[in-house]
């Protein structure tokens, strides 16, 4: 692992917040989709490096984390707040976000999801665990405001394999 992936933290809880991050997934069929992540966490657990992501059963991306086990975490550089909300607010089922919003896809250094070549840190992780938020055990004002709908999200445990900044062209 990077040692400098402690350094890195910072900057991805920042863009996290906003304007978000860019979850990238691969079916089986090889397909990647991409979407918008404002929730998550990054840390230590198991004695691993860990990203934690939030996926609704309803996204599309849900079926190609839960298929391939793989996902990778792409921190926007500044100027890219557009995207970053247009990939949150359209699904990949009808729009092929990577050319509407003009990401370039590049290989990833040791998972088969890619990484976005506009972005300035790359997380590659492996599933290491996934669970569903229990609603039973969700106070009643998050269901109110964050579940309506009842779409409570699954929680997928990456070990990082890899962590690293954009390379420099």
């Amino acid at each position: 692992m990077n040692p400098a992936f402690e350094k890195y933290i910072a900057e991805t809880v920042t863009r996290l917040r906003k304007p978000g991050l860019l979850l990238v997934s691969t079916n089986k069929d090889g397909k990647s989709n991409v979407m918008t992540i404002g929730w998550g966490l990054i840390g230590v657990f198991w004695r691993m490096r860990v990203f934690m992501v939030a996926v609704r059963p309803s996204r599309y991306t849900h079926d190609f984390i839960r298929d391939s086990g793989e996902f990778t975490v792409n921190v926007p550089r500044e100027g890219l707040d557009d995207v970053v909300q247009y990939c949150g607010e359209v699904s990949g089922k009808e729009h092929d976000k990577f050319s509407e919003c003009k990401l370039t896809l590049l290989k990833a250094k040791k998972v088969k999801v890619p990484v976005i070549k506009e972005c300035k840190i790359h997380y590659e992780c492996q599933v290491v665990h996934q669970l569903s938020v229990t609603p039973s055990l969700v106070p009643a004002r998050v269901k109110k405001i964050f579940y309506p709908r009842r779409d409570y999200h699954t929680l997928y445990f990456g070990k990082i394999l890899a962590a690293y900044k954009k390379r420099s062209p």
